[in-house]
């Protein structure tokens, strides 16, 4: 072997160390922020209405107006609020503005879930709402004795409907809307 073809050969070999040692570029793959929640912790509401139930020692609850209530989140950015009407031969037309409520987002929705709930033994009836897609709300009831209380709950979160982006706060959020629904009674 001559000086030449050895010379050639030590600057092939440096040409593939120096090529092999190098960082293949590879695109990232997709990922999602995962937010975790702590467990929620439900403690009683009482007051001056004639309705109580549980609700989330997280969330921060206020009077509005008469018995209407907010129920914010703040590190979720989102509200629940809670509007309470007496029934006086008005049933039909609670009930029918409830469900157009629920029903305007189905312009954005993709779908929209209703169970129905009944509680005999608390004499509570209603129907939750999920709402799924960009809607403004995620979740929605409305409970009633049928014959003196009222009761709508909707959530609103502050920022541009995205559902991929809220869904864990909205179901985080759903979890204590049903508990809500579910610890409801009248005074």
């Amino acid at each position: 072997m001559t000086k030449r073809t050895i010379a050639c050969m030590i600057l092939i070999l440096i040409s593939l160390l120096n090529y092999s040692c190098k960082d293949e570029v590879l695109p990232k793959p997709s990922s999602y922020l995962r937010l975790d929640y702590p467990e929620a912790k439900y403690v009683g509401f009482e007051n001056e209405c004639p309705y109580a139930f549980e609700m989330n020692s997280d969330a921060i609850i206020k009077k509005e107006k008469n018995c209407d209530y907010t129920i914010t989140y703040p590190k979720m950015k989102a509200t629940i609020y809670l509007t309470y009407k007496p029934v006086i031969n008005n049933i039909d037309k609670l009930l029918r503005d409830a469900q157009k409520l629920t029903y305007e987002h189905v312009i954005k929705a993709d779908d929209i879930l209703e169970q129905p709930y009944l509680n005999p033994d608390k004499k509570v009836y209603g129907m939750f709402y999920q709402v799924e897609g960009n809607a403004a709300t995620n979740a929605q009831f409305y409970a009633t004795d049928s014959t003196k209380h009222f009761v709508t709950a909707s959530i609103y979160f502050y920022a541009k409907p995205n559902y991929d982006s809220i869904m864990p706060a909205a179901s985080y959020i759903k979890n204590d809307m049903q508990r809500l629904m579910e610890t409801l009674k009248w005074k």
